[in-house]
């Protein structure tokens, strides 16, 4: 009985959310916007209960409303889109350039993207011969204050949206070495913006540091971070070209045609 259930089709517990649902999928099935009528009627929902869950995602910018009483999905969820196919295709492009970097390195090598005041860590390029005990799986987050490819995102903030990112945030740290302090991590992004690298310095762990290079798409639009680990004794700021070069070549898979940010200055950082 267990395993019948199991293998049944799961559907959302909480009703709001399954009709939520099958107001999307009425949206997605026709490229031009919808009347408020009509959805009401392919989804059986009351007009009273489908204009208010719509107008709940207008909010949400999942919907738009280009006329009054009319329908049609919104930018919201093109934006989302576009973040999974980013991280997909970073996925795809990154994983061969990572394990050669980690054969020139012999150090765990990290794909890491943005979600919100974090970083998760997507993709791991790894063997035990490096020596150290990877701590965060795939799958893992932490703030972006406290990594190495979190402060490349937050370089690429304006000033304001790092402030609120404090304020928001508080900057709690993990280890003696953490950056809680704005000013401090103020001077910091300047560095990563002038050098094109950010490094963590045992800030999110004591024993270990780390150096990040972004990577970015089509748009130029940091969509990544590629980072090395190690123990801190040992990273070797020798390993900064390949980074960046590494970091470049998955760029350019991506369809980036720029300079790399900070090409040749990495090693004053």
């Amino acid at each position: 009985m267990r395993k019948a259930q199991a293998d049944a089709p799961a559907t959302p517990v909480i009703q709001v959310i399954e009709r939520m649902f099958a107001l999307i999928d009425v949206l997605a099935s026709r490229e031009e916007a919808i009347s408020l009528k009509e959805i009401s009627e392919k989804t059986g929902l009351h007009p009273s209960t489908t204009h208010r869950i719509l107008n709940d995602l207008a909010v949400g910018r999942f919907v738009d409303r280009p006329e009054a009483g009319s329908y049609r999905l919104g930018m919201r969820l093109l934006e989302l889109g576009n973040m999974v196919k980013a991280r997909l295709n970073v996925r795809d492009a990154a994983l061969g350039p990572m394990r050669e970097l980690h054969r020139l390195t012999q150090q765990p090598v990290n794909l890491s993207v943005r979600q919100g005041d974090e970083i998760v860590y997507v993709e791991r390029a790894y063997s035990e011969r490096s020596g150290m005990q990877v701590v965060r799986a795939i799958g893992g987050r932490a703030p972006l204050h406290l990594t190495s490819t979190g402060k490349l995102f937050l370089a690429a903030e304006d000033p304001q949206r790092v402030r609120t990112y404090a304020t928001r945030t508080g900057l709690a740290g993990h280890t003696r070495n953490s950056i809680t302090q704005l000013p401090v991590l103020e001077r910091e992004l300047s560095r990563a913006r002038q050098y094109g690298i950010a490094r963590d310095n045992e800030e999110l762990e004591l024993g270990v540091r780390c150096m990040a290079a972004g990577i970015y798409d089509d748009q130029g639009k940091l969509v990544a971070g590629l980072s090395i680990s190690a123990p801190a004794d040992r990273l070797d700021d020798g390993w900064l070209p390949k980074l960046q070069a590494t970091a470049n070549d998955i760029s350019v898979a991506l369809g980036y045609t720029g300079a790399a940010p900070g090409d040749g200055a990495a090693a004053s950082a």
